[in-house]
């Protein structure tokens, strides 16, 4: 009867029928002796850290062949190394949520291209605000963890990351002595915002993401922030308001949803005196509102302007294409796993703001008259 065997190292290990092996399994030292080198030259080989002949490493892989050797353990390698090679990368909700969010998987590419310029492995941990995910922080093996979901600074995570004094990098919001890469989405939806206007839109409606940890959803006349406001939520707003924007009415969704958008703008626009534009906080947002339009028969710019915030490629609304905000996700992904690596090797925390632009689309025009 054979025994189970794993591949590492690019190496074809094939079943050992011998029982003497199943019981007891080559080591480094084998290797080394059947190669006839010593284990350092051996260990070498497979760690790829020194210099090793072509002639010496293919000597030693044979033998590794012949002995069904698959390589040392990389767990009790990173004991030994006092690391692991694996960087935390912590996000809020399901990961069903996350990976249909464009914005989430762009910026969560930008992570991994990073991390993996550096040979380093990401580990996704979910969070939430009732303390979901703090166990497995507390005892995963990582060196540092890059927090990619809207937790707050009392969370439960949070302090399970200060208590084991690991090196931290924050997207949103920020928290005190992390490394904090950012977005300027309040000037870039106050660019967006000064466009509207000079359109001659007055009556405006705004579709937001999340407000605050339990503040309810659907429609808010109180646009007081505070602390416990999300951040993204507050930039956003006020960028609109920074503009001049007096919103006619505000409709708060549970995430950045095109079903969430969806089901704000049919509210919306069953008001008596229905807006002339619909800001949506997110370009998915802004997807659901235009899918209502179009249910509803409305003509989008014609009889209701629709921007969003994001930047995203929604090529199924074609020929539609959102009127938006782009935002460098995929940057902000890269500089986080950066800054990870930075604080690995021992660098101090810093903090990156990255512009935002406008990016033309086809559902903005001047204010229908009604």
């Amino acid at each position: 009867m054979g025994c189970a065997t794993t591949a590492h190292y690019g190496l074809p290990i094939h079943p050992v029928t011998d029982e003497r092996a199943c019981v007891s399994r080559a080591t480094l030292a084998d290797v080394a002796r059947l190669a006839g080198v010593s284990p350092s030259t051996a260990s070498l080989t497979f760690s790829g850290s020194g210099p090793v002949s072509a002639a010496t490493r293919e000597r030693v892989l044979n033998a590794a062949r012949e002995l069904g050797f698959s390589g040392p353990d990389p767990l009790a390698r990173s004991l030994r190394r006092g690391s692991t090679g694996v960087v935390g990368v912590i996000v809020g909700g399901d990961l069903a949520g996350n990976f249909r969010d464009p914005v989430a998987v762009r910026t969560l590419d930008g992570i991994a291209d990073a991390l993996g310029a550096h040979d380093v492995g990401m580990l996704l941990i979910r969070a939430s605000e009732t303390g979901g995910g703090a166990d497995l922080t507390r005892r995963a093996a990582m060196d540092a963890a890059i927090i990619a979901a809207a937790i707050s600074g009392e969370s439960s995570i949070v302090t399970a990351l200060r208590e084991r004094g690991l090196g931290v990098v924050t997207m949103e919001p920020n928290h005190e002595g992390t490394s904090y890469i950012s977005i300027d989405d309040r000037a870039g939806m106050k660019t967006l915002a000064k466009q509207v206007l000079e359109l001659g839109h007055e009556r405006f409606a705004l579709v937001t993401l999340p407000w605050a940890p339990g503040a309810g959803y659907g429609p808010r006349t109180d646009l007081s922030m505070d602390a416990s406001t999300f951040s993204f939520t507050a930039n956003r707003v006020n960028g609109v308001l920074d503009a001049g924007v007096k919103p006619t009415s505000v409709y708060v969704t549970k995430g950045s949803l095109v079903e969430e958008g969806f089901e704000a703008a049919k509210a919306l626009l069953s008001a008596p005196e229905r807006p002339t534009v619909i800001m949506a906080m997110s370009d998915l947002l802004a997807a659901g509102v235009l899918l209502a339009a179009r249910e509803l028969g409305i003509s989008v710019p014609g009889g209701l302007s629709v921007t969003g915030f994001d930047g995203v490629d929604l090529s199924w609304l074609a020929p539609d294409i959102i009127t938006s905000v782009q935002q460098p996700y995929t940057r902000k992904g890269q500089l986080a796993g950066e800054a990870a690596v930075e604080l690995v090797k021992g660098g101090a925390p810093r903090s990156v703001e990255l512009e935002c632009w406008p990016r033309p689309g086809t559902t903005l025009a001047q204010a229908a008259r009604t």
